[in-house]
Order: structure tokens, then sequence, then C-alpha cells
């Protein structure tokens, strides 16, 4: 708490009012005196012209106007009808603790949607481009219209446990960077087309399996890789570096054995066998390693950093 005391008492004056000082030194107040009703509301409009997400707290008649001209108005507990009625959030709990709390919560909700867009948008690429040019370029169906709705049904079921994965929050506001949304997601996305081809190559070319079993083979793939894309995109750095939920980390482990199962046995698809899907399983995780790095390196390249050329290494 700082000992800077702004006098509220000459923000109306036509002195004040056409200075350029006024916003300035608004920003730097750690409090003001001599605060009327319509000081309140120039304050919140000063710091808005300047920029400012403006947030107002109020419980009065006095703090309507203020209250509902804030970017987000927070009537407390027992504030009037009128404070009320003006506010975007009413606090049902007394004290101000609540509103550091919600903010936490909101950043952490923040991390988890865009961890879980990098993923959606990954994911969608990786699938649709694979198929696409496995149809146009090799006139080869790698899944069937059944396989898809298995990885969608399966997907949906592991990535709803992200809503309660573990997060580090920002100690500064968020914003949506879609520069490396779309450019993580993109190369994510795109480095799995490749390795899906690497193993589609082998399955067909050194190894010689029918296309039945290529399916099969295509499908696990598809689908551990997927469920592993999941433990890239939920981290800034390294996937070891925030310990996963245990619920997220049970979710995947049950999708993926059932997926297993379903390959090995062949349930509505040529079986695999155990052997086949233990390689399935190899060469998707020496590729989760290979994304990680990936990964670390689109993050690298498209996040800002003036002193970049001073870093220590590639990922410092």
């Amino acid at each position: 708490m700082g000992s800077l005391i702004l006098d509220a008492s000459g923000f109306g004056t036509k002195q004040t009012d056409q200075s350029e000082l006024l916003g300035e030194s608004i920003e730097k107040a750690d409090g003001f005196a001599q605060v009327f009703p319509e000081h309140k509301y120039q304050i919140v409009e000063v710091l808005q012209q300047h920029g400012h997400i403006v947030g107002m707290t109020g419980d009065g008649v006095n703090d309507a106007p203020a209250l509902k001209k804030a970017d987000c108005g927070i009537a407390v507990l027992d504030a009037t009808d009128a404070a009320r009625g003006a506010a975007s959030i009413v606090l049902m709990t007394p004290g101000l603790s609540v509103i550091v709390e919600a903010i936490k919560t909101s950043r952490k909700i923040f991390q988890r949607m865009n961890s879980y867009a990098i993923y959606r948008i990954a994911e969608t690429l990786r699938v649709l481009l694979f198929m696409t040019f496995s149809i146009l370029v090799f006139n080869f169906y790698p899944v069937t219209a059944v396989l898809i709705v298995m990885l969608a049904l399966l997907n949906d079921g592991a990535i709803l446990s992200i809503a309660y994965d573990n997060v580090h929050y920002s100690n500064s506001p968020e914003r949506w960077n879609m520069p490396i949304v779309m450019g993580v997601a993109t190369a994510l996305g795109f480095i799995g087309v490749v390795s899906a081809f690497g193993l589609f190559y082998l399955g067909e070319r050194v190894f010689e399996l029918d296309r039945a079993q290529i399916q099969t083979l295509m499908y696990l793939k598809l689908s551990v890789a997927g469920h592993l894309t999941i433990f890239l995109t939920r981290t800034r750095g390294p996937f070891w570096s925030i310990r996963p939920a245990r619920i997220l980390l049970l979710a995947v482990c049950g999708t993926q054995l059932l997926a297993t199962l379903i390959a090995v046995y062949g349930w509505f698809m040529t079986p695999l066998g155990w052997g086949w899907a233990l390689v399935v399983w190899g060469y998707a995780l020496a590729w989760f390693f290979v994304n990680d790095r990936l990964k670390l390196l689109a993050y690298w390249i498209l996040t800002p950093h003036p002193h970049r050329h001073r870093a220590g290494g590639l990922f410092s």
C-alpha cells in the first residue's frame, strides 16, 4: 500500500479538466481524498481513456454511476439495491479476498481454455490433413466412418478432464494471443501429419501389411498420439514442468487402454495383435518427445523476447 494520496477536490475545475497531467496523476496515485460521487465516475472514466480495464467496488447509492461506468462493477455484501443493480458482480460473502480468488480462478480457467484451443486445432489439422492426403494421393481411406466416431468419443471423453487440470495462473491480466495459439497448434498438427504418414509408409511399404490392418494401425496411432498431445498443449514449458491432475491421467489412461484393446482384439476393425500395438505405442512415444521440443521451439520463435540473443541456450 503506497502513501501517494491525491486530493480529488480539484478534479472538477477547468484547469484540471484541460490538463494532460490528470490521467498520469490518477494512474500514479495510491488513493484519493475529498472524493465525491462525481469524482469516482471521473476517475473511472479517465483510467478507461488511458487504456485501463477498470474494476470498481462500492456499496452505496452514490457508487452506482461509477459501478455502471466501470468495466467490472462489484457490489460488496450488504450493498444497496441501486449498487447491486448497477454492478456486474455482487459479492455474497464479506471481505474483498473473494475478488482475488475469483481472479485467480478465472486465470486458471483461461489457461485451460488456451490449452484446449491449441489441442483442438492441432488435432483437427492432424486428422483432416492426414485423411485428405491419404484419399487424394494414395486413394486409401485410412480410417472408416465407425473408427472416426470412436476416435471422437474417446478424445472428447478424455479432454473433458482438462477442466480440472493443474495449471499455473499468471500474475498479470490474460489476453488471447492468437498468433501463438495458431502457430503452436499448426506446428503440432503438421508434425502429426508427418509422423502419421511415416507409420503409414512403414506399414505398407516396409512391413507389407494389408490395407485392413493398416486401417487398424492408423486408428490406434491417431488415438494414442492425439491423447499424448494433451500433455504437450497443457504447458508452455516441457511437458513435465506442471504435474497433470490425477483425473486427467486417469481419463487418458482409461481411454487409451480401451482404444488399445479395441485395436488388439479387433472390435469393429481387423485385429492388430499385441505386437503391433506395442510398436504403435513406441512409435507414438518417440514422436511425443520430438513434438515436445518442437513445441518449445515454436513458443521461443513466436514469443517476443527483446534480449533473445543473450539467452544461454535455445530454450533458456
